[in-house]
């Protein structure tokens, strides 16, 4: 019976890949793709019989009892019920895939369909779209920028003071604005020199995911919960092992999209993101990466109990509080004695962080109580890194602070929230406005802000048309709302040409940044005083996992005594200063300035368009 079962395991696995191969190769993007396919599928075939069907294991998570999983069972040996439990995953996510390929081939032949009139999208806008339509016309220079296979040295680069861009997309090939690209395998690099990896998705195709790393590679998979809630870890392929954190009722997702690689030489690569690892994220829609490399020391430092708000120590705290602990101790008990990484606290002692210079922000999901730890999640840590960049506004100043707020997701807005997030992004505490009646906050003005969205006719406008908005987020009940911030609206329209943006992006900037510094000489000197105009930072820059939501960045209540954030998602986003106004213009990933919204004007709503009705 085990042989009978192994065999129908291996047979679900290939089945999954010949569906995946057979209809939409996968993007290779290394220059010799069947050489590739034909290595993966002899890699996979020798990986199964080497793991003796190590998917068919669970593994007993070590965590406290808020955390715990949903797996009372534990088989060690082969032909359990958790065997037969793997084959019907492994047999489900074939078919899942089946369908996939089904509807991508009924959405290629609507593109087909749409082409002709998407030939010329000069009427689009005017005058800029001319513009950009002429640019496109051209293929304009920058051979570094075009969205092609890259190169084996593209794929071997090295970050080591950090790198932010745009993925590329195959609808903006070349980009119309010529900046460089990253695609998932110039992330990653060479997969044969990756010893180790942890991953976070929200959506996520294992088989899809799977091929771009070496069958003998561990991997910790950070995942969304199923829907009770309960933390759980689990092995699901050979070598790689799905973890999930607690969701409180089973409400909220685990959001995050961050990859650690640790490669054979010692070095570590961190990755923040706003693609999921599904082949839509990394081929249709346009999504941002920021990554750097960081060299592992010479010789571990000593533990700092202290250290608390660094960059490290804070991904220590996240990976806590994923379940990735209990996960790691797995891996390294299941075969990988000798993993890169043997406790997350190595991550500080063992690594050199010194060169690391943009603040990390996450939303932990749960109930927060008390500033020690409100401070460290959610906005109010956004309020944290604000003032660690020395950008904090303050109060009673002239200087006011813009915010440009784009995402893929919308959420149901008020003027008390909106307040409460734009006054943590000024960099101040509410402390100044918890004990006000919420009465009083009801009646605030919207503070300067625009929301960048997508309007309907630019995602009727984009090169996949309405059936490209399948992961665009606005609900008619939300912009109906009485006093819903509709006049605050923009429309997102990248810069890269016509493709729709999964990107999660704020541009912050102060309207008055230039101050005046005295230099005074020897007071004997009958020189004049010397002034130097000093040019502060604009302002700073927000990109990550995080939509514009309370859902994302939570909602604070309790008094400036004792506050509470209450936050539903698992979040996490990096923030970094901009110098000027062609910084802020070269990171934005939207078209700047904005177009706002006219009166004939709506967001795309994925519900009532025809291409997504369930």
């Amino acid at each position: 019976m085990a042989h009978k079962s192994d065999d129908d395991l291996a047979g679900a696995i290939a089945l999954s890949l010949q569906e995946s191969n057979t209809t939409t190769p996968i993007m290779v993007e290394s220059g010799d793709e069947d050489d590739e396919e034909l290595q993966f599928q002899a890699d996979l075939k020798r990986a199964l019989e080497a793991s003796k069907f190590e998917i068919s294991r669970e593994v007993r998570p070590q965590c406290n009892s808020e955390s715990s999983t949903n797996l009372s069972r534990v088989n060690a040996g082969v032909g359990g019920s958790t065997s037969s439990n793997a084959f019907t995953f492994l047999a489900e996510r074939a078919q899942m895939e089946k369908e996939r390929q089904e509807r991508q081939r009924r959405l290629l032949k609507q593109q087909r369909k749409l082409a002709a009139h998407r030939e010329d999208d000069s009427d689009v806008e005017e005058p800029h779209a001319k513009r950009l339509a002429a640019s496109h016309s051209t293929n304009a220079s920058g051979k570094n920028h075009k969205a092609s296979p890259p190169s084996t040295s593209d794929t071997d680069s090295i970050f080591w003071n950090g790198e932010f861009r745009q993925t590329a997309t195959r609808h903006a090939d070349p980009r119309m604005d010529n900046m460089a690209t990253f695609r998932l395998t110039e992330v990653l690099g060479q997969k044969k020199e990756i010893a180790f990896a942890i991953l976070s998705s929200y959506s996520l195709d294992w088989m899809w995911t799977y091929q771009f790393f070496d069958p003998s590679t561990p991997v910790i998979m950070v995942a969304q919960p199923d829907q009770t809630g309960r933390a759980s870890i689990k092995n699901v392929l050979p070598h790689w092992i799905k973890t999930t954190p607690y969701l409180r009722g089973g409400h909220g997702c685990q959001h995050m999209k961050f990859m650690l690689l640790f490669y054979r030489n010692g070095r570590l690569r961190v990755v923040v993101s706003t693609a999921n690892l599904i082949e839509y994220d990394w081929r249709d829609m346009e999504n941002s990466v920021w990554l750097q490399d960081v060299p592992l020391r010479p010789s571990p430092i000593p533990h700092d109990p202290k250290a608390t708000n660094d960059f490290p120590s804070i991904i220590q705290r996240v990976l806590i509080s994923l379940n990735v602990k209990p996960a790691l101790v797995a891996m390294i008990n299941d075969n990988h004695p000798n993993l890169a990484l043997e406790s997350i606290e190595d991550l500080r002692c063992h690594w050199d962080w010194s060169k690391v210079k943009v603040h990390l922000i996450p939303s932990i999901a749960g109930k927060h109580e008390g500033w020690p730890a409100v401070i460290k999640t959610g906005h109010p840590r956004l309020m944290m890194a604000v003032r660690e960049m020395a950008m904090r506004i303050g109060k009673g100043k002239a200087k006011e602070l813009i915010l440009e707020c784009q995402g893929s997701s919308l959420g149901m807005y008020t003027t008390q929230w909106i307040n409460e997030f734009y006054w943590s992004a000024r960099g101040e505490s509410a402390e100044d406005w918890l004990d006000e009646p919420k009465k009083q906050r009801e009646k605030l003005p919207y503070p300067p802000i625009k929301i960048i969205f997508p309007s309907k006719r630019t995602v009727q406008e984009s090169a996949l048309g309405e059936e490209g908005g399948g992961t665009i987020f606005c609900r008619r009940k939300q912009w109906s709302t009485k006093k819903f911030p509709r006049d605050h609206f923009y429309d997102s329209k990248s810069k890269s040409g016509p493709v729709l943006m999964h990107s999660k992006m704020i541009i912050a900037t102060h309207q008055q940044t230039t101050r005046k510094i005295l230099q005074a000489t020897d007071s004997n000197s009958e020189q004049d005083d010397k002034i130097e105009v000093v040019e502060p930072p604009i302002g700073w820059s927000y990109l990550g996992s995080h939509n514009f939501t309370p859902s994302a960045w939570g909602n604070l209540s309790g008094s400036s005594f004792n506050p509470i954030l209450n936050i539903a998602n698992y979040e996490l986003g990096i923030v970094f200063p901009m110098k000027d106004v062609a910084e802020a213009d070269k990171v934005a990933c939207w078209q700047r300035p904005p177009r706002k919204y006219t009166t004939e004007d709506e967001p795309w709503m994925q519900e009532e368009s025809m291409y997504h009705q369930s």
